[in-house]
């Protein structure tokens, strides 16, 4: 028997099931049961309704993750409107540019960012403007609470098919400008059953939501969790401080973090005097992005006690697709290299890696090609955007997302993000990794975060260079010199691989997911250079 998948039922499910359950804990403080959090979202639902918001209608969501965004996604979902969650780190510009290519109709956005959209909302086709905390915001807005006493619980729920595209999630720009990943039902779906099974998540699960609700609807959480009847804390930002407290005094047994975040977690209990990092639930975290090193990996398991595991992904393609080596391939001797890995593709995907003819490339781990993927959970296409589509996934593979990320395969089919495509240093003909480097060089006492780049070199056409954040934070003053660092990739790397160039740097310039925007520390170093010698 065939019955379509549609994401609303995750809230259903939750509504019959775990009504009288606590389903939210607020940044506030306050607490709602999953049947609370089904009205609120059915009379946000009828608000929009009645401001002519109709099925296909484009719904921006702008806010940190508070209970408001769970509300106003299902809210929106439930009428057939399309939730489009934003970055609340962009800029005016970049929520003019997003509102308009999405043709967006209504939005809700924070109080602490509705700022920005006041600012351009003369220049955008949304018509439709709500804040939690009218107070704080210039301008004509409506007030979230009020809104949804006025409305009522009446919702005229449209059919609606599991082909038709029920979120945009735009990316998160560490390539240009943003695009629009359209996502349907069914895509959405059968990704929360996956991250269901991965990330071992069951309804006596109490989750803290670090990872940013707008990334890829927090990677599918909020329909897995909710699905499960499992319980969500919010948050309102990533401080070491206030996460360890609601690990704590809430049970956290699950969260996600990129290594930018566990280290600031390292950081805090190690100045902090070694507090607890759990309370009475065993906590699991999924990182993902950039491997974590062996330290971040080994600080986490060892002395916090949590079960860590690393995924692989991209906003295009749910983002699960693989997971950090199964257990029965670890030993006491390679656990931390293996979950260093990117690992195995989940069920359901086809994950390759393959040369420039589209040719697999051998299980050797070291010969690299572009990571390619096709499954359920990867993307419908781009926003408004064809020629983008075609390229993504008719590159050198007919029918796969092309990733535009380069990876190795061991002999047990586990596969290692080595670059990207255009952050290979092809430096006198050799093709240099920035992510070896950077994982060298993180090893340094002295290094608390770094990227590396090819910088253009008359000898070589490129050469790498390294933008390095001291630990003491005082890029004037750091205690380490550039020619220190240099020598300590000589000693650990071939002698082309050596960085030959260091900068200190105050902080390198992040995404919110906590991914190093590369692109504008190349934009910055090439800026007098007509090309990039090797971008792939």
């Amino acid at each position: 028997m065939e019955t379509p998948l549609i994401v609303t039922d995750f809230l259903e499910q939750a509504r019959t099931y775990y009504a009288d359950e606590e389903a939210v804990v607020a940044t506030d403080g306050q607490r709602f049961t999953y049947a609370e959090l089904g009205e609120r979202a059915d009379r946000f639902s009828a608000a929009l309704q009645e401001r002519g918001i109709e099925k296909g209608d484009r719904v921006a969501v702008l806010d940190p993750n508070t209970h408001y965004h769970l509300e106003a996604a299902y809210g929106t979902m439930q009428v057939g409107a399309v939730f489009t969650p934003l970055n609340y780190r962009l800029t005016a510009d970049d929520y003019e540019y997003i509102l308009s290519d999405a043709g967006v109709d209504a939005i809700y956005a924070d109080y602490e960012y509705a700022e920005k959209i006041q600012a351009i909302r003369d220049s955008v086709p949304t018509e439709t403007f709500i804040t939690n905390d009218v107070d704080a915001v210039d301008g004509e807005w409506e007030a979230f609470d009020e809104v949804l006493e006025a409305a009522g619980t009446e919702v005229d729920r449209p059919e609606m098919s599991e082909d038709e595209i029920i979120t945009i999630n735009y990316t998160s720009g560490t390539t240009g400008d943003p695009k629009g990943v359209c996502r349907t039902h069914r895509t959405e779906t059968l990704h929360a059953y996956l991250v269901s099974i991965y990330h071992e998540l069951s309804e006596d699960d109490v989750y803290l939501w670090t990872l940013p609700m707008f990334h890829v609807n927090g990677w599918g959480h909020i329909y897995a969790l909710t699905g499960q009847g499992a319980k969500h804390v919010c948050t309102r930002g990533v401080n070491a401080d206030e996460i360890v407290d609601a690990i704590t005094t809430e049970d956290v047994s699950f969260l996600c973090a990129a290594p930018a975040v566990l280290n600031q977690l390292i950081d805090y209990y190690e100045s902090e005097g070694e507090p607890a990092m759990a309370g009475d639930n065993d906590v699991r975290v999924t990182t993902a992005g950039s491997a974590p090193p062996e330290a971040t990996i080994r600080a986490v398991e060892e002395t916090f006690g949590w079960k860590l595991k690393h995924l692989y992904g991209a906003t295009e393609t749910g983002p699960l697709i693989t997971i950090s080596a199964p257990s029965r391939h670890v030993t006491d001797d390679n656990r931390f290299e293996l979950k260093k890995r990117q690992g195995m593709g989940i069920l359901g995907t086809d994950v390759r890696v393959v040369d420039e003819d589209g040719d697999d490339v051998p299980r050797d781990d070291e010969t690299l090609g572009e990571v390619v993927v096709r499954g359920n959970q990867v993307m419908d296409r781009y926003w408004n955007k064809p020629e983008e589509t075609e390229a993504a996934f008719h590159d050198r593979v007919e029918g796969y997302y092309h990733t535009g990320d380069l990876a190795t395969v061991d002999e047990n089919g586990l596969i290692a993000i080595r670059d990207r495509k255009k952050d290979i240093i092809i430096s006198g003909g050799e093709n240099i990794s920035s992510i070896e480097l950077e994982d060298t060089l993180f090893d340094h006492d002295a290094v608390a975060d770094t990227a590396v780049i090819p910088a253009p070199s008359e000898e070589w056409g490129e050469t790498p260079k390294a933008f390095v954040v001291p630990v003491n934070g005082d890029p004037d003053d750091p205690p380490v010199s550039a020619e220190e660092l240099t020598e300590y990739t000589r000693d650990r790397l071939a002698s082309y691989k050596v960085v030959r160039r260091v900068e200190f740097v105050e902080e390198l310039p992040k995404t919110a997911t906590g991914k190093t925007q590369k692109y504008e520390l190349r934009q910055q170093e090439w800026e007098d250079e007509e090309r990039m010698i090797g971008q792939g």
